[in-house]
């Protein structure tokens, strides 16, 4: 086993390679959470700003979920055997799965979970280019399952996260990209969340609905008038 001597400390990107060089190997199962940032900071020797820039560059590169309340996550590794997943199965899922949860969500979703939901609502309108926005968008959709505050729901919504990581549905997702199509996606979170906050389960479900139907008709619409 590695010692921590042996391991390049620095900040930023080099701080995130060690971190996930120690603790994202590919034994390391989806779902582990990590140590503590205050538990980082004394392993490596750095502070816990350095630790909090590093977490923050491995979210955005898809490795980890950092939720608030409850620590920070490994996401499924690219190249699992759900990115084997056509886009059609993972649409027909989603509308299986997301709109079953939002009950559970409307009734145990707590402060610590809007605000994360308004954390990913606010980085995803700053979103520069298409890979960043769906980065974002990934974390908002996880963080309603989240909210949902049932372990055995997230790891089974842990299979379509999965396949939404692989190359089919990113390389659709992304050939379809605009900014308009963003500024919908947003304009769709936003009203699902105002209805979860307010803990209307009708409002939340057809938001919810809406949206799913938004991204059915952008991506499949557009794969098959194209075909």
């Amino acid at each position: 086993m590695t010692s921590t001597s042996d391991l390049p400390v620095g900040r930023g990107r080099d701080l995130a390679a060690t971190i996930e060089a120690r603790y994202a190997g590919p034994e390391a199962a989806a779902g582990t959470r990590l140590p503590t940032e205050r538990e980082l900071a004394g392993t490596f020797g750095v502070t816990r700003a350095a630790v909090r820039r590093a977490l923050s560059h491995l979210e955005a590169g898809g490795r980890v979920s950092r939720e608030v309340g409850r620590g920070t996550f490994l996401l499924p590794v690219p190249g699992s055997p759900a990115d084997e997943v056509g886009p059609a199965d993972v649409m027909a899922a989603r509308e299986l799965f997301e709109p079953q949860i939002i009950p559970l969500v409307v009734a145990h979703a707590t402060a610590g979970d809007f605000a994360e939901l308004d954390r990913c609502l606010r980085s995803g309108e700053a979103a520069g280019n298409a890979a960043e926005f769906e980065q974002w968008d990934d974390a908002f959709h996880r963080a309603v399952v989240v909210a949902a505050h049932n372990r055995l729901v997230l790891r089974m919504y842990e299979s379509i996260e999965a396949a939404r990581h692989g190359p089919l549905w990113g390389n659709l997702k992304r050939s379809h990209d605009s900014p308009e199509r963003r500024r919908l996606y947003i304009a769709d979170h936003e009203r699902i969340v105002e209805a979860l906050r307010a803990r209307e389960i009708d409002a939340a479900l057809a938001a919810t609905r809406t949206h799913l139907d938004r991204v059915r008709t952008n991506l499949l619409g557009a794969a098959a008038s194209s075909a």
